[in-house]
């Protein structure tokens, strides 16, 4: 697959942008603040519908305008794709693949899928939990359009429940209302546990291979699934998941009301990750943390690969840079195949070492 022409218009600080790229390798060179991240963000963002630092879309239109669009020719699948997204404060997106209007971005994940990594990712291995569970959602609502429903669907009913439990003590009779919302959380989080736990096997192998080859063969690479403890087997079949949330639920019913919490479910997950057999986030190095990280990035384009049997667009902003030499080329050596864009501050040898095409960016604009 791969973005053969992008085009742009009040997105972020781009007014109007049409640019064509290389089947290979892009190198964007550009001072800070130039629109380097927000290139690849429109990238992101029309691969998923879901940015990777936007909190809401409205933050994806230019200061001061009320609408802004994303284009692109690709090709994916063997055929041709116009991809297009137009976003307007205080209406709802528009989606057209071919122009045809369609309703979810799973059908533009369909079409293209990209890996994006991105500085604070090295930060993946110690950060909180939540970090760990983002890596996990943005992998896999590209590869699967039930698992995304099922994260949209748990989220709904966990806020739902949430206000419940904190206005019950004013409102008691909204306890009433738990049940349903209990229902629809156990439904929803069955299908979560499920994908997750698969797509941590996958990546206990592919990130494990990755980083002991980055790191010499000197250190192995652990990677394990944490979810709800009453969950006896996350690979389970997802009915048997779901009996197994429903008499957690239960089990737990009378300590969430008396903390007005929710108090457990897969919004606690999270993936243990050790480095020779110790606990990486509390004990590992930044050398070795940042290995880590860079290893789970690249497992998440090999699963992508397995999963679909297409190569995913790999997106690298500012990365680079972040790595000492030695993980620098090894990261160069393992993008070859398929379509790459890398952000850098100076072309410095990238635009030498790989073939492709550079483009300079300065104010939202290729110059």
């Amino acid at each position: 697959m791969r973005i053969d022409a992008l085009a742009l218009r009040n997105f972020r600080n781009y007014d109007a942008l049409n640019v064509t790229f290389a089947p290979d390798c892009n190198v964007i060179v550009g001072e800070n603040a130039q629109g380097k991240t927000n290139l690849l963000e429109a990238i992101v963002y029309l691969s998923s519908t879901r940015s990777p630092r936007a909190r809401a879309e409205k933050e994806l239109i230019s200061f001061g305008k009320s609408e802004c669009s994303i284009k692109a020719n690709a090709f994916a699948r063997n055929r041709d794709f116009l991809l297009e997204i137009a976003l307007a404060a205080g209406r709802r997106r528009k989606i057209l693949i071919n122009k045809v209007p369609v309703k979810k971005g799973s059908d533009l994940s369909d079409v293209l899928g990209a890996v994006y990594f991105c500085p604070e990712d090295l930060l993946l291995i110690r950060d909180g939990a939540a970090a760990r569970r983002k890596f996990m959602d943005d992998a896999l609502c590209q590869l699967r359009a039930r698992y995304a429903q099922a994260l949209s669907d748990y989220h709904r009913a966990y806020e739902h429940k949430t206000r419940i439990l904190r206005d019950s003590e004013e409102y008691p009779s909204l306890l009433d209302t738990l049940p349903e919302f209990d229902l629809r959380m156990a439904q929803s989080g069955a299908v979560i546990i499920y994908y997750r736990a698969r797509f941590c096997e996958r990546l206990k192998e592919y990130a494990g291979i990755a980083h002991r080859e980055c790191s010499g063969g000197r250190e192995e690479l652990g990677v394990e699934y944490q979810t709800v403890s009453t969950i006896s087997d996350p690979l389970a079949p997802i009915e048997t998941i779901y009996d197994q949330l429903r008499a957690h639920q239960a089990s737990h019913a009378a300590a969430e009301r008396a903390s007005r919490m929710c108090l457990s479910g897969p919004h606690k997950d999270d993936i243990a990750v050790t480095i020779g057999g110790v606990n990486a986030r509390q004990f590992s190095s930044q050398g070795q943390t940042r290995t880590a990280a860079l290893a789970f990035k690249l497992a998440e384009r090999e699963i992508y690969r397995e999963i679909t049997s297409r190569t995913p667009l790999l997106l690298l902003d500012d990365v680079l840079s972040e790595l000492d030499p030695r993980r620098q080329e090894y990261v160069l050596n393992r993008i070859l195949g398929g379509q790459v864009f890398i952000t850098c501050c100076e072309e410095d040898r990238l635009g030498t070492l790989l073939s492709g095409k550079v483009f300079h960016i300065s104010q939202g604009a290729v110059v």
